[in-house]
């Protein structure tokens, strides 16, 4: 597991944008983010999942969230520009944006693989996270210290056989982020990293892996400490890198 142990305050005043938040690891990133100080913006397509996790903060009282209903899957360009400007008008800036929002698609060989199920997968792991990385570019370079962390796989870093489109998917979001760390190397305060989490307790997992005992898996909880590392000003300087969240 990495080891880092986060101080209290770590994220005091920072706002921070998670996708996917409404369950597994981008939920409990909402909720440890919201735990160290952060004013955290949950995006997802599921209102009532975001909800609860809002619940959740609010009753621990942690600094007040934000829920944003949002199908990345369908999203317009319009509608990520629209997205940007209600966040620049309300918060002025933003100073972390997790990447955690994916799908798996079908787990077949590539030449099962239908062109819809490609492209769906591809549209939601890159396309919208391309999106709202260049859409919301202007509103991290506004903070004095903004991280943006991609969520990547072991499959993303070396490709296996029936990982089909969600592998190519995480290969893209692992260029993705060495493109922009290259971009904003020097000139603005921005850094770009990415995270492989490894095999955790979600849904995802348990779809990827349906023989798996889920119970050998950590938490998502558990896997936090580099998701905090990352978003806090202890990575300051530490861009263009893979972690290993485990």
């Amino acid at each position: 597991m990495f080891q880092y142990s986060a101080r209290p305050d770590l994220l005091k005043d920072r706002v921070i944008l998670v996708t996917g938040a409404g369950r597994g690891i981008g939920a409990a990133a909402a909720k440890t983010f919201a735990a160290h100080g952060a004013t955290v913006l949950l995006l997802g397509k599921t209102e009532a999942s975001l909800n609860a996790v809002y619940d959740e903060i609010e009753a621990a009282g942690h600094p007040q969230p934000a829920v944003i209903p949002f199908n990345l899957e369908t999203a317009q360009p319009h509608q990520y520009d629209e997205l940007a400007a209600t966040l620049e008008a309300e918060f002025g800036h933003i100073d972390g944006l997790l990447h955690n929002a994916s799908i798996l698609g079908p787990r077949t060989p590539i030449e099962q693989l239908s062109g819809d199920n490609f492209m769906r997968v591809m549209q939601v792991n890159v396309n919208a996270m391309f999106m709202l990385t260049s859409t919301l570019l202007p509103l991290l370079k506004l903070s004095s210290d903004a991280s943006v962390v991609f969520t990547s796989s072991g499959v993303g870093r070396k490709g296996r056989a029936y990982w089909g489109a969600y592998a190519v998917s995480k290969f893209a979001t692992e260029g993705l982020m060495q493109v922009l760390a290259d971009e904003v190397d020097g000139v603005a305060n921005v850094r770009a990293n990415s995270v492989n989490p490894g095999a955790t307790r979600t849904s995802m997992r348990a779809q990827a892996y349906p023989g798996e005992n889920p119970d050998n898996n950590p938490e998502p909880a558990d896997i936090m400490p580099v998701y905090l590392y990352l978003m806090g000003p202890d990575s300051t300087g530490v861009n263009g890198q893979a972690f290993d969240a485990q």
